[in-house]
């Protein structure tokens, strides 16, 4: 049974800088593409940073740069997003997804429902409020 798995952070304040962690389970890690995706409140699901297989290229969002890191365990089969200087505007739910095959990372980020993703996680919610 596949797993993808979020951290919930909740409630933030403006300029904080929480971690979120999705440990996944019952798919060959190594072989897929991974993403961070956002759902804000009337908006469509974007991706926020993608991270490749293999070769470790990554594609951020222009709005995150700077500011967001992603980052993979495959010892551990989990994917991270290191969030700072957070902003009202980042409030959303937040999903980590994965695609397998050749992936074009920067393509998974920013058409997911045109690419085709393989597996989403449930998402958790990270409001950005003082």
């Amino acid at each position: 049974q596949v797993q993808l798995v979020e951290s919930g952070v909740g409630l933030v304040q403006p300029g904080g800088s929480p971690i979120l962690s999705c440990p996944a389970s019952g798919f060959t890690w190594d072989y897929y593409a991974i993403g961070w995706f956002r759902q804000s409140p009337g908006k469509e699901r974007e991706g926020v940073p993608c991270i490749s297989s293999s070769d470790g290229y990554i594609y951020y969002k222009d709005s995150v740069k700077g500011r967001f890191t992603i980052s993979r365990d495959n010892a551990n089969n989990a994917v991270y997003l290191q969030m700072k200087s957070l902003k009202p505007e980042d409030t959303g739910v937040y999903f980590c997804a994965a695609r397998g095959g050749m992936t074009a990372v920067q393509h998974m980020c920013i058409m997911p429902y045109v690419l085709g993703i393989d597996y989403w996680g449930k998402g958790t919610l990270v409001t950005v409020s003082s």
